[in-house]
């Protein structure tokens, strides 16, 4: 039985090549989530646990826990009750109704439907009729409304209307998508040229805006979040009562966002900024905006980013401090910061072409967010260390409870990111099992996707169609597969020159030409055409360049875009007192991490012993096993490292 055939009636997706593009300025435009179905064994699990676990405890906290959805009843029923909470409380409501919409869609779940209805039904029963919602305000005095730009009003909008839109795209109900429309006309009516300035304290309207000018094709939408850039970096904060706003910086207010060129102050801020820039320019075709971004983004990726994708080292503003500053036990690395950074690197592969963004999201992606989420799909992290004597544990929730809808919302819109396309062409992002269908000028073409990524370099894809084409089909080649580094590059391997991937089609070596980091074939194919990628798979020492003083004369290990760890559970209860010799020799074993099934790690590595005159010389080899860094912790609080000391002079014992 052919199965291209059975994918293909049963999945009737049609991506059209001439059409997709939303604008001449974009590169290689996303293919939407809802538009591909993901079947992969790594991934597929995750995303059904998203949509029930990790939603339920949204729902769990945000109902009966916290007083979230209560603030929304109490302004509805208009008899003077006090707001309890937070001022940005209200955002966390609608990112967990943006991650039930794109679970709705996947999973057709009626009852989690009728859970958002609910939900939406008191949101909009708790808009006032100028259009202004926000239960802090009009709970605890509409007087001083639109007042302080630092209480995040634009930034709960802005969470409105991202989820806003993708409930409307996941059921066609407009019931929410018009609450969003009227917040928007209001604070178009009340902020832009000739009106009032703004500086949005938290960064997040911006890119919501652009989604809502997509959503409805009104393009004062577009004009409004390009006008909110604008407004950056001319002091017009200053004086506002949340004290972080005497650093401009915070909140990258320093300089107008065109001229700037470091990365500063808050990291989740910076990422939704920049993505914001990124939105606007793929419709305006702004080349400033694009300038300003690459600068950033280098300083960013060659100066500021952990091994791990994470960013935003300090927890003292949950940011950056100064180039190179690094360390390791006390790295913050904000869950949401990491997921800013797949938004954001989305959005630059989108507008030039260049496979190296979709590098660094995959590193964030598999890395930095994953580890914001336990395996049982209930437990989270805020902060994500790459060391820790044992005293970090995952919690059901924060008083601040940005990360666990946040990292929810992207693992079930998953499907955004595997596949683009532009022109004539196919590009695979990510190497995720799924199915999906473009349209091209001689009809339709499915493409099923397989793989055991990333524990197995292998990639398969058969197309499906009903007559011959010709087109494009561009494969990522992965930034940690080539043997050159990158100018600048933070983090380098031991073993550089490695075997570029090999591709074949229906069995047959073929000859690829090198776009952008995209190893493309482009020819005619036929229906049941099979195209084989194979990536080299070996596990990598990797050490940082010099200026990073938390991790001289140690290295960390990488196998495809996993980063690994070394976890007390597997190793004696420790990991603060094992060796990692420039002579090891690292082997690979199945194992698993409570359920889920991993490559581990494995070497006979020195293995110091502790006595209490302090570390013995005896330094005798024990099978050590390192584990994918999104896993530790899963199994209680125990020592961790990400970067193991060469020689005994680095080693420092902390538990």
């Amino acid at each position: 039985m052919n199965t291209s055939k059975i994918f293909f009636s049963a999945v009737f997706f049609c991506i059209s090549f001439q059409s997709t593009a939303q604008s001449d300025h974009v590169k290689i435009e996303p293919v939407n989530f809802s538009k591909v179905v993901i079947t992969d064994d790594f991934w597929k699990p995750k995303i059904d646990n998203v949509a029930t676990k990790t939603l339920d405890a949204c729902i769990y906290q945000t109902e009966s826990k916290t007083p979230r959805i209560r603030n929304f009843e109490k302004v509805a029923r208009k008899q003077g009750e006090k707001h309890e909470g937070v001022f940005y409380d209200d955002s966390d409501v609608f990112k967990a109704l943006e991650a039930m919409s794109y679970s709705i869609k996947t999973n057709h779940d009626p009852k989690l439907e009728q859970k958002a209805d609910e939900w939406i039904d008191k949101i909009a029963a708790a808009q006032l009729p100028d259009g202004y919602l926000n239960t802090f305000y009009t709970l605890g005095g509409l007087e001083n409304r639109w007042q302080d730009m630092s209480m995040h009003e634009d930034y709960n909008g802005g969470h409105m209307l991202e989820a806003a839109v993708a409930y409307f795209d996941a059921t066609g109900k407009r019931k929410f998508l018009d609450v969003a429309i009227k917040w928007a006309n209001h604070f178009d009516s009340t902020f832009g040229p000739g009106k009032r300035d703004w500086v949005t304290g938290h960064e997040e309207l911006e890119l919501a805006l652009v989604k809502l000018y997509r959503a409805t094709k009104d393009v004062k939408y577009l004009k409004l979040a390009d006008w909110l850039l604008s407004e950056r970096g001319k002091g017009l904060a200053k004086g506002y009562t949340w004290t972080d706003w005497k650093d401009t910086g915070y909140a990258q207010d320093l300089v107008p966002v065109k001229q700037q060129k470091e990365i500063t102050g808050h990291a989740v801020r910076a990422m939704y900024l920049y993505t914001g820039a990124a939105d606007v320019a793929a419709h305006t075709g702004d080349k400033q905006y694009l300038t300003a971004m690459r600068n950033v983004w280098e300083d960013v990726v060659y100066r500021n980013m952990y091994i791990t994708g994470g960013i935003g080292s300090a927890g003292s503003n949950e940011g950056f401090t100064v180039d190179y500053d690094l360390p390791n036990e006390q790295a913050y690395c904000e869950t949401c910061a990491s997921v800013g950074m797949v938004f954001w690197n989305q959005r630059m592969n989108s507008l030039t072409g260049n496979a190296e963004y979709i590098d660094v999201l995959e590193k964030s992606l598999y890395n930095g967010a994953l580890d914001g989420l336990s395996l049982s799909g209930d437990r989270f992290f805020y902060g994500n260390p790459l060391a820790s004597n044992g005293r970090h544990a995952r919690r059901e929730w924060f008083g601040t409870a940005c990360c666990p809808a946040n990292i929810a919302r992207l693992i079930a819109s998953l499907g955004n990111y595997v596949y683009g396309v532009a022109d004539n062409k196919i590009y695979v992002n990510l190497f995720v099992g799924s199915n999906t269908a473009f349209q091209t000028s001689k009809g339709e073409v499915g493409i099923n996707m397989k793989t055991n990524y990333p524990w197995d370099g292998a990639v398969s894809c058969e197309l499906s169609m009903k007559k011959k084409s010709n087109f494009a089909v561009a494969f990522r080649i992965p930034g940690w597969s080539k043997g050159i580094p990158s100018p600048g590059e933070l983090y380098v391997t031991d073993s550089r020159v490695s075997e570029m991937p090999v591709m074949k089609v229906n069995g047959q070596p073929v000859i690829y030409t090198e776009e952008n980091g995209y190893a493309v074939i482009d020819r005619e194919w036929k229906n049941g055409d099979k195209i084989e990628y194979m990536l080299p798979m070996d596990v990598k020492r990797v050490q940082a360049r010099k200026e990073l003083k938390a991790d001289g004369d140690r290295i960390a290990l990488q196998r495809g875009p996993i980063i690994y760890c070394v976890e007390g559970a597997d190793n004696n209860g420790k990991a603060w007192n094992i060796l990692a010799p420039s002579s090891s020799k690292f082997n690979i074993e199945n194992f698993k991490v409570q359920d889920e099934k991993v490559v581990s790690i494995i070497a006979d590595l020195p293995v110091l012993q502790i006595g209490t005159d302090g570390i013995s010389a005896n330094t005798s080899p024990q099978k050590v096993r390192a584990i994918p860094y999104y896993t530790w912790c899963n199994r209680g609080s125990n020592p961790m490292q990400v970067w193991l000391p060469v020689s005994l002079k680095d080693i420092k014992i902390n538990y």
